[in-house]
């Protein structure tokens, strides 16, 4: 097991970030990929569904500054800063797709990286936390990242965003080619950050484990958000259906304003 049983500890429900995004359009270049979003990250765990190119990594890319954007993007009522080290210290961080590791690193020295606009007061605390809650990795702590399994080194990528402690933690496709037991891991561990009080984004295309635990989803096809639901309601509808399997726009568009909240 990866995760420790006990209690997490890097969140608390006092500090449960919310996120409220109006108009978000972003793209690449002239290329406009995401049109008008409207949607709200409460506290708890939503999850972003979608097909291949439907735009979700660079939903996450847009609302981490590493694109630009236009609409507003409001963190707890305020707006939300743009750039990396500003997120940062405003409780926001991402574990990209793919991980991003150093792989000749250690799994010690990523974490350490990790926790880089953390004061040094603070941060062997929060990485010795990390390394409690992920005890397989403190067995690991002096082992080359590179040298890991896909699964492993996704653990030491979400490890590493936790060493800041942040409020809002996003999720690019966590089960990207990994194992289905690692998968099913991995997705718990997401969903006890967040009954622990983190709050948590995730971008996913594994539509049915991903609403296994989740809140509260929503759909998001061609860069347009054509429903949304408690993740409950959604995992039993037929928009699940017709955004991946192809339906007419009519047809969707009827699915969705059942669905919308």
């Amino acid at each position: 097991m990866w995760f420790n049983d006990t209690p997490y500890e890097h969140g608390n429900a006092n500090r449960r970030a919310r996120l409220k995004v109006r108009g978000l359009c972003a793209g690449y270049g002239a290329f406009l990929v995401l049109r008008a979003l409207d949607f709200e990250v409460k506290p708890g765990l939503t999850v972003i569904l979608g097909p291949n190119g439907a735009g979700k990594t660079t939903l996450l890319r847009a609302l981490n500054g590493l694109i630009p954007r236009t609409g507003e993007v409001l963190l707890d009522g305020e707006e939300c800063p743009e750039k990396t080290h500003e997120l940062v210290q405003a409780g926001v961080a991402l574990v990209p797709e793919g991980r991003q590791l150093f792989g000749q690193m250690t799994v010690l020295e990523n974490l350490e990286l990790g926790g880089w606009l953390v004061p040094k007061r603070d941060r062997d605390g929060r990485i010795d936390q990390v390394l409690q809650d992920f005890p397989k990795l403190r067995e690991r702590a002096s082992q080359l990242a590179g040298t890991m399994s896909g699964g492993e080194q996704q653990m030491v990528a979400v490890a590493r965003a936790m060493v800041c402690a942040p409020r809002l933690l996003m999720l690019d496709e966590p089960s990207l080619g990994l194992a289905p037991r690692m998968v099913d891991e991995l997705l718990a561990i997401a969903r006890r950050i967040a009954d622990a009080g983190t709050t948590v984004l995730m971008v996913e295309q594994n539509v049915k484990k991903a609403l296994a635990v989740a809140d509260r989803g929503y759909v998001l096809e061609r860069g347009s958000l054509v429903a949304s639901g408690p993740a409950a309601l959604l995992a039993r509808s037929s928009v699940i259906h017709e955004t991946y399997l192809g339906a007419s726009s009519r047809d969707t568009t009827t699915a969705a304003r059942a669905l919308r909240t």
